[in-house]
């Protein structure tokens, strides 16, 4: 056998678990991970729009992994999805005060340290969020934070097991000045249009309310708010 030097195999370097995706597509929705960049999300509860009308909306509009945020089909889909979860189908959890409390103060508690919190609304089946990304944390890494912690938690309250989020979220990247006066004014007045109050700082589960709830100290994380136990009429 011949000597010489030994053959060095290429590596592929593996992703880093904190690397920012760019423009990424999951389950066919455009989706945008940068840092330094103000992001508006939305996640939803489980049953607040079924599975089975998204995917006929899906096919209809001929939603495919192509298309960008801004893209007429893609805009269409979300406009259908807000209509849907603002005539509030489903289980509507968050409508129990203890339960918004609950998210509200996982979306506090890490502001500033991973993100900078814009402004948010915790709606009965969905909550709006609008964000300024940081790096070393991608969106889809808060949102799984925001959704594993708050499902254990509510579950809990509820005591209830299985799902409790919609797998996937919806995010738009803000484009100008005026892209983000429009977000945070569509986040304020959600539960205004959804005939919830008169006016956007009556919804005490809202960055328009005035009252910012302080985070509480790290140690606390695991016991974020637990009051008694929610019995829901079944």
């Amino acid at each position: 056998m011949e000597r010489g030097h030994p053959v060095r195999q290429r590596t592929r370097r593996p992703r880093s678990i904190h690397e920012h995706k760019g423009w990424h597509s999951r389950d066919y929705l455009p989706h945008f991970d940068c840092p330094e960049h103000l992001q508006f999300i939305t996640f939803r509860l489980f049953d607040s729009v079924p599975a089975s009308v998204i995917a006929n909306w899906k096919s209809e509009l001929k939603i495919t992994p192509n298309l960008s945020q801004d893209h007429l089909r893609v805009l269409e889909l979300y406009h259908r999805l807000a209509i849907y979860e603002d005539a509030g189908y489903g289980s509507c959890f968050l409508r129990h005060p203890p339960i918004a409390e609950v998210v509200q103060n996982a979306l506090l508690f890490f502001d500033a340290r991973r993100y900078r919190l814009q402004a948010w609304s915790v709606m009965p089946n969905h909550v709006h969020v609008l964000i300024a990304t940081m790096a070393g944390h991608p969106v889809s890494e808060l949102l799984h934070s925001w959704k594993s912690f708050t499902a254990k938690k509510c579950n809990q309250l509820l005591r209830r097991h299985g799902a409790f989020w919609m797998e996937d979220y919806f995010d738009r990247f803000i484009r100008t000045a005026q892209h983000l006066a429009y977000a945070r004014d569509y986040i304020h007045h959600n539960p205004v249009k959804a005939g919830l109050c008169q006016t956007p700082a009556q919804w005490r589960w809202s960055s328009a309310h005035g009252t910012r709830t302080s985070r509480p100290p790290a140690d606390r994380m695991s016991a974020l708010h637990t009051p008694a136990p929610i019995v829901t009429s079944s």
